[in-house]
């Protein structure tokens, strides 16, 4: 069974992955190797989900996104066949979708093979200071657009070899806080501010399925080894396999850019933060970023 790590796309999923996988997975956390073994907890879908079930997807250079829709739950009854929890990585939507190639409505993922979701949301006003520095956008119009597009698939390149659908920033929270059980929200934000309780809070939601022995010593220890200046500086010297090529310089961009430092009043004008409040207003105000 899964239990999914969903989030929007620069939300802060990377870090709440690293401190689940410090939590689980980590053979010594005292060594501080955060991004060793991280793949234990890799992203879905990849081509490699979809082997042996759809040669049109693993076969073919632009992959089809209705061949993709058709697939999501078959795939995912395949990698639940070893009846294992295992974890995953999306920035899927928790939608369905309408083929209209059969004529039928297909889930994104379904109560058979999910075992529950840890959602983390961050202020829209944030999230698209991060998306224009990822995406390599002009400006942030071109990033509120992205944000907004309720059709948006996130493309085929290298780090996304299979389309994903996203939808807009508002849509894809609404579509995760549905689901009917084992739902954990965190803000990144107060992830940011009261690291020590959202870790406790991550904990006694993964005791549901493990046995995690809680103590001070392991939660300072992984509160150090998540931090984002270890992060930043471990991608430094290590370097970190998601972050994306700047195809106009030839090299890579900083995956761990500003972290704490990315506060929107220091970065929008009042136009582009009316427009997203304006937009996004109802679900704000849901999560507490509005008033």
């Amino acid at each position: 069974m899964i239990i999914w790590l969903a989030s929007y796309p620069k939300s802060g999923n990377t870090w709440l992955r690293t401190i689940v996988h410090q939590l689980l997975f980590a053979k010594n956390t005292k060594e501080n190797k955060v991004f060793e073994g991280l793949d234990l907890i890799t992203s879905y879908p990849q081509i490699k989900h979809f082997e042996n079930i759809s040669k049109k997807i693993t076969d073919s250079e632009l992959k089809d996104h209705e061949e993709v829709i058709k697939n999501w739950t078959i795939s995912q009854d395949a990698i639940n066949l070893d009846k294992k929890i295992k974890f995953f990585k999306t920035h899927n939507f928790a939608c369905k979708k309408y083929n209209e190639s059969d004529k039928k409505n297909y889930s994104f993922t379904d109560l058979n093979n999910s075992l529950g979701v840890m959602y983390i949301v961050r202020d829209p006003r944030n999230v698209i200071t991060s998306l224009k520095h990822h995406f390599h956008l002009e400006d942030y119009d071109k990033a509120f657009k992205m944000m907004e597009n309720e059709k948006w698939w996130l493309g085929v390149d290298e780090l996304n070899p299979i389309p994903q659908a996203l939808s807009s920033w508002d849509n894809h929270f609404e579509s995760w806080n549905r689901f009917p059980k084992n739902f954990l929200l965190i803000k990144y934000e107060d992830l940011l501010t009261n690291t020590k309780d959202e870790i406790k809070k991550i904990i006694q939601y993964l005791n549901k399925f493990f046995d995690i022995k809680e103590n001070n010593e392991l939660i300072n220890t992984i509160i150090k080894n998540t931090s984002f200046a270890n992060l930043k500086k471990q991608e430094e010297e290590q370097g970190f396999s998601e972050s994306v090529l700047n195809k106009k310089k030839d090299k890579k961009k900083k995956f761990f850019n500003l972290g704490p430092k990315n506060k929107w009043i220091n970065y929008l004008d009042e136009e582009m933060i009316n427009k997203i409040e304006k937009r996004f207003g109802p679900t704000m105000k849901k999560l507490g970023y509005l008033i």
